[in-house]
């Protein structure tokens, strides 16, 4: 990945007030959709035997230009591409877009794709410049529009920034119908030298962005992804991502169990969760989080309220809260008899509401019970409502409606939302005019409730005290070494893990001797096993030297050693704690239920690097087994307080040792009743030795 551009560099490209084109029809497309959008700045075109476009004079070449131009398209070749570029830095222009592709995305057709995209980033030097293979950005709230294609969108005096790396995804944006202001959109393409992270630092810091939205195919530069993290808690401005990925091969085949549970995508998801960055899973989600984000920003909860005209449609909502980390918690006693007194005997007064139609048509009455719900304390009020066509019907008692929910928001200062179950029965012009009064038009119910549980997540994190930087070391040169049992728990011991008292042996009859020392019953490993139990390379509970001579004997063919250990009491559960390198996040632990539980619940949470005890015990409480930890149906509790320093100095460790250590599985940790502590009971280790 080549160094990224810094976000502060971007401020001439993204606001110009200037704006030079180069190329052709493209060009000439950027020159027509920024005068039509009412841009005010100087727009320069540039080509070798044309007068004019579209009414503007055009300029024979880079040092023909009136000044250094703030932003420029270039859209020409792929060739031509590279000495403009280097003209213009030579030049002092603020940035450019490339829209050329036939670069690094290109490779198999283009064998000097690569070499290009080099020449590319070199020739621009410290200017900044966008793509190659992208559309470039359209900025809203000044009309200026590198853009060389048609968009839906609108000028506005603020709003969202969304950005992505497909130009073709951002057309699809930009012809959104949800009343959603899009003050920027943006494209990266290739990310050569400027990626989504530092292009959404810059629009983040636009005082008239409110939120920013990232699709995200591949993260960039994980500092700037930080810093984008950083500043969104600071500026009280969320940002919201949809990464894309979840379908990927998480990693390579590995001797552990711990890349089944720490794929690609649960990576992605726990650095944005680190990061105070929201996730959602579809673009229809992505946009209606920003809605929210735009109009009201975080929740204070994940509490809301639903009412409705149907019996039908409170259904439908309570059952995709399902799953869901939404609460509709009851009402307040004082909120009962004023909605009683107002929707009649036959409404059964709960939350969800169905509220019949009773007073449907009747605003007074309307806004009375939707401003009594609103009254709850609930962080965000919902009210479904799907319009007729209106083409065929007439929509004034659904006008009424919207009114009442308007007015009661107003008279309460509680954050509303009108839910579309389905898209298309929200008119635009409607939900245009619910923003403007503060009110949030939602087009779906799962979309409603997915942007609620986001916004909610997004206050939750930044409610946290901020983390330290992600653990950013490389692996040192060298070949791959798998440590035994015996000395993988030897390092870990040294470092704080409990493990049980061992014997090490070369011989059956050592194992024997050793077992005696210990004390019986023991558990007998065969030493150079991967993966032991499968191998017949484990026995338990033996009780005689007898029966531990005659076990190793029979292991003889696939151990080259032993190790003999005292036997643990039984466990209230057995734990997981894995580390992996993600090529992205670098090291990460990953804690979860272990034993021959990990493949069949695939119950495991996952922690970046560095992490705090207070994080560690949010995890291990947001597993399925923590039930069992809590002393499940009469069973005794477990030792969670010696369960969370396990994990911690498992932690310790893989900071200490981040340069060399590739993989480490230690399954299971036997978490013992409360009070009696933790035991690893087995430990593997893969780690780089340094080449000589």
């Amino acid at each position: 990945m080549v160094k990224q551009l810094a976000p502060g560099s971007l401020d001439r490209l993204i606001r110009p007030k200037s704006i030079a084109v180069f190329g052709g029809k493209e060009a000439g497309r950027v020159v027509e959709q920024s005068r039509k959008m009412g841009y005010k700045g100087d727009i320069w075109p540039v080509h070798p035997t044309k007068d004019e476009v579209h009414g503007y004079k055009c300029y024979r070449s880079v040092a023909n230009l009136p000044a250094a131009p703030d932003a420029a398209f270039v859209g020409v070749n792929r060739s031509l591409t590279i000495e403009i570029m280097r003209q213009l830095s030579e030049r002092g222009a603020g940035g450019a877009i490339c829209y050329a592709s036939g670069f690094s995305e290109a490779v198999k057709e283009l064998p000097d794709g690569d070499e290009l995209q080099a020449k590319l980033v070199e020739a621009a030097g410290d200017m900044a410049v966008v793509g190659p293979n992208c559309y470039g950005f359209i900025n809203m709230l000044d009309g200026a529009l590198l853009w060389p294609d048609q968009h839906g969108m609108v000028r506005t005096e603020r709003g969202v920034a969304v950005l992505t790396q497909s130009s073709n995804i951002a057309c699809n944006i930009s012809m959104q119908m949800r009343g959603l202001p899009l003050a920027y959109l943006m494209t990266a393409g290739n990310q050569a030298q400027t990626g989504l992270s530092a292009l959404a630092v810059a629009a983040l810091e636009d005082p008239r962005v409110t939120a920013v939205g990232l699709h995200i195919e591949g993260f960039d530069d994980l500092e700037t992804l930080e810093l984008l993290g950083r500043r969104a808690r600071e500026l009280k401005k969320p940002v919201v991502a949809l990464k894309m990925g979840k379908s990927e091969a998480a990693q390579k085949a590995t001797v552990s169990h711990t890349a089944s549970l720490a794929g690609n995508d649960t990576v992605s998801g726990a650095v944005l969760e680190r990061l105070g960055i929201g996730r959602v899973k579809s673009l229809p989600e992505l946009l209606e989080t920003l809605k929210l984000l735009h109009v009201v920003g975080t929740l204070e909860s994940n509490a809301i309220s639903s009412m409705s005209c149907s019996g039908g449609e409170a259904s439908l909502i309570a059952d995709s809260a399902v799953g869901r980390n939404v609460d509709f918690r009851d009402l307040k006693p004082e909120q009962y008899r004023p909605l009683r007194d107002t929707l009649g005997a036959m409404v059964t007064i709960s939350n969800p509401l169905d509220y019949h139609t009773f007073v449907w048509g009747n605003g007074e009455k309307q806004t009375h019970a939707f401003s009594t719900m609103m009254q709850g304390g609930y962080a965000l009020n919902l009210v479904i409502l799907d319009f007729p066509r209106a083409d065929r019907c007439d929509p004034v008692d659904w006008m009424t409606t919207v009114n009442a929910v308007i007015a009661a928001h107003k008279a309460t200062g509680a954050n509303a939302g009108i839910v579309a179950s389905m898209g298309e029965n929200l008119p635009e012009d409607v939900a245009t005019t619910l923003v403007e009064n503060g009110v949030v038009p939602f087009m779906g119910i799962d979309e409603a409730l997915a942007a609620a549980e986001t916004a909610a997540a997004i206050a939750v994190a930044w409610a946290k005290p901020s983390q330290e930087p992600l653990l950013k070391v490389a692996l040192v040169d060298g070949d791959s070494i798998t440590l035994t049992e015996a000395d993988a728990k030897g390092e870990l011991a040294a470092a704080g893990m409990p493990v049980p008292k061992g014997w090490i042996a070369e011989t059956p009859e050592d194992a024997a001797r050793g077992a005696e020392m210990i004390g019986f019953p023991v558990a007998l490993k065969g030493l150079g096993v991967a993966h032991k139990t499968e191998a017949g390379a484990v026995k338990l509970n033996l009780a005689t030297c007898e029966a531990v001579q005659q076990a190793a004997e029979a292991m003889k063919g696939v151990a080259s050693g032993f190790l003999v250990e005292k036997m643990v009491g039984k466990p209230v559960a057995e734990i997981i704690i894995g580390a992996m390198r993600d090529p992205v996040a670098g090291p990460v632990l990953t804690v979860g239920a272990g034993g021959i539980l990990v493949e069949l619940l695939e119950d495991a949470a996952l922690l970046t690097l560095p992490t705090a005890p207070e994080n560690i015990r949010s995890a291990i409480a947001g597993l399925k087994i923590s039930k069992l930890l809590g002393g499940y149906r009469g069973q005794p509790k477990g030792d969670i307080d010696a369960l969370v320093a396990a994990v911690a100095s498992a932690a310790d460790y893989v900071v200490s040792n981040a340069s060399n250590i590739e993989e480490l599985d230690i399954n299971p940790i036997m978490v013992l009743p409360e009070g009696q502590g933790v035991v690893a009971a087995d430990a593997l280790i893969r780690r780089r030795r340094k080449a000589s």
